[in-house]
């Protein structure tokens, strides 16, 4: 905002991103929401370090990310930016999760795995229909579902990932609700995460945050266009 502007605008710049991220928030089915990430892949890095900060605060330090070897290459690459090591997992001809593989994974990193980054449905186009099944069994180890969300735009208004497990996810305005690549400017990479995580996204205010990772917000005028979208669909 323009420093400039009346203190009544700001109220309604701030009113407008709240009611932003409440509707966010309900479609994915992960109650807290940062607009602070001005991409996805700067929202990818996000929602992995707030996975780190929360392995940090309970005095782990995992090793390794596991990540589909459809995946797009921004997760290995965010992966390795956060410090971890990449555990590629095989697809099956048809172009899922290999859950012989994935188990095989759990039995032999166990608990040195940090999180599992899984895009749903999967770069391939397709369903991943054993994430509740994977969600379970990284749960019982201590670890993270991580969501990738950039085919949202398949399933929104469908499912909500959060229901299906998934604990920390990243997706775009720009795939999902309408607005422009970019819009003019940086664009606007939402991350959404479960209560408990909410400690550590970047506009939380507490001490456990990861902290600012740019100024301000993500493009405002993406998110005017992002919830006009919104209400006129509903949920």
């Amino acid at each position: 905002l323009h420093p400039l502007q009346s203190a009544a605008d700001t109220r309604g710049a701030h009113q407008l991103i709240a009611e932003l991220k409440a509707w966010l928030g309900l479609l994915v089915g992960l109650p807290a929401v940062t607009l602070h990430p001005a991409a996805g892949a700067h929202g990818e890095l996000t929602g992995m370090m707030v996975i780190k900060a929360a392995l940090a605060a309970r005095g782990e330090k995992r090793r390794y990310v596991l990540v589909p070897d459809s995946a797009h290459g921004t997760n290995p690459a965010t992966a390795v930016t956060c410090g971890f090591e990449v555990v590629p997992i095989a697809s099956t001809a048809e172009g899922l999760v290999d859950m012989h593989a994935f188990q095989q994974a759990l039995a032999t990193y166990g608990r040195e795995i940090a999180a599992f980054m899984l895009t749903n449905p999967n770069t391939c186009g397709l369903f991943e229909t054993n994430i509740t099944t994977i969600a379970a069994q990284l749960h019982q180890l201590g670890a993270y579902l991580y969501g990738d969300g950039a085919n949202f735009n398949a399933i929104v208004g469908r499912y909500r990932p959060g229901d299906l497990g998934i604990d920390v996810m990243q997706f775009n305005l720009h795939k999902t609700f309408s607005t422009p690549h970019g819009g003019g400017g940086p664009g606007c990479g939402p991350v959404a995460v479960r209560a408990e995580l909410a400690k550590f996204l970047p506009d939380s205010g507490q001490p456990e945050s990861i902290g600012r990772i740019k100024a301000f917000h993500g493009q405002f005028g993406m998110m005017v266009r992002a919830l006009a979208y919104i209400l006129s669909h509903g949920t």
